[in-house]
């Protein structure tokens, strides 16, 4: 449960009658963007109000009436969903920040300039959002949101979407150091054992990882690590 001091209203108006639920705000951009979650661990309490700050609830009636269950849950997923939802300014503004940084994360992890083939940092795509006046929207999903930067941005800097295949070349003391962080940043595509004991594979990545991954691999094998970027 939520302490009451951090709660927002979730309001529903419907059939002629208000319905009301506190909720903690983390859990409003969570159900509208999909996830799975125990609603119930994120509400002050399980009741459903007609008017939460005097304390009215909901009657019985109504709720099973218009959401045809009295499982508080269900209902408060139908209300912050289908509703509208109350945030203090402050509030408001740390959703946009979280949301915005988030937004960067994704295009800098994914992207690339494709007249260079390198990544680009989050800082020159944070510049290039300020230039383009890009509006953030604090309920809207993350993954939506990124295609519509994406197209305010492309006409301000070369940039795209892409893979990148990265063969590998590891001593067979060192695989086992370096494999998790090649597992966490992408997919083994093809991997053998050299008659040596060398392990040779090819990792790919979103290409905004590709500095990423050289510097990983570098600073787990003292820079003995061999890789190369191969063409498409």
């Amino acid at each position: 449960m939520v302490d009451l001091d951090e709660a927002i209203v979730a309001r529903l108006e419907s059939h002629g009658e208000t319905f009301e639920v506190l909720i903690d705000p983390k859990v409003v951009n969570h159900l509208k963007e999909g996830k799975e979650v125990e609603l119930i661990d994120y509400m002050v309490i399980d009741e459903i109000f007609k008017n939460a700050h005097k304390g009215t609830r909901a009657s019985e009636d109504k709720l099973k009436e218009v959401f045809g269950t009295l499982d508080a849950a269900e209902i408060a997923k139908v209300i912050i969903i289908k509703g509208e939802v109350q945030l203090t300014a402050q509030q408001r503004k740390e959703m946009l920040e979280s949301k915005r940084l988030r937004i960067i994360a994704t295009i800098a992890r994914n992207a690339i300039n494709p007249q260079t083939g390198g990544p680009h940092t989050p800082a020159r795509i944070e510049m290039a959002m300020e230039e383009a006046k890009v509006h953030i929207d604090a309920f809207k999903p993350v993954d939506v949101q990124v295609q519509q930067v994406m197209d305010k941005l492309r006409p301000l800097i070369p940039i795209r979407f892409d893979t990148v295949r990265i063969a590998v070349k590891l001593k067979a003391d060192e695989y086992g150091r370096c494999y998790d962080d090649m597992k966490e940043m992408g997919k083994i595509t093809n991997e053998e054992w050299q008659k040596n004991g060398d392990w040779i594979g090819v990792v790919e990545i979103p290409a905004g990882l590709r500095d990423d991954l050289f510097h990983r691999l570098n600073a787990k094998t003292h820079g003995e690590v061999e890789t190369k970027q191969l063409k498409k």
